[in-house]
């Protein structure tokens, strides 16, 4: 019991891990730039609502002005994503990356498709085509999750 307990905290340490470092690289190092200047934010692109939000309104969103409770929340998020792991992958095929896409799957369904549709599609008129490129942003980060939860979890017996 105390070691499935343990191998479930490292799997969502590991999840964490890759959560957080896959959107550093995406979001903040491809899609808004290191310095600002990235394509989600090129005012000849996106929604005007968007930036504003992002870089204007007051307060700015957590994860810009203080970021640690919001980097701290996602390995939150991981830890409950290695729990279904737990509970699902029995019934997958065997392997970390047949396991471990299938995590990404659902993480990435229910969760970051969601977000998108709902919230920059819905609330702030981002065009399509950076929804495009933010999905695809949330799948390599869905999938880099789901593969770090599998490994652990597979590996750790």
């Amino acid at each position: 019991m105390i070691f499935s307990a343990l191998r479930l905290f490292l799997a969502g340490l590991a999840g964490g891990l890759a959560l957080n470092l896959l959107m550093l690289f995406t979001f903040r190092l491809l899609g808004f730039g290191w310095q600002g200047g990235g394509v989600l934010l090129n005012p000849s692109l996106q929604s005007p609502k968007l930036i504003a939000v992002w870089t204007q309104l007051e307060p700015l969103p957590l994860v810009v002005s203080q970021p640690a409770p919001i980097i701290i929340g996602l390995f939150g998020f991981t830890l409950g994503h290695a729990y279904l792991y737990q509970w699902l992958a029995p019934g997958w095929p065997a392997g970390i990356a047949a396991r471990g896409l299938r995590l990404g799957g659902l993480i990435f369904f229910l969760s970051f498709l969601f977000w998108e549709f709902f919230t920059p599609f819905n609330q702030f008129g981002e065009p399509l085509l950076l929804i495009g490129l933010q999905l695809i942003f949330w799948a390599v980060i869905a999938a880099g999750e789901g593969l770090a939860i599998a490994a652990v979890m597979e590996k750790v017996k």
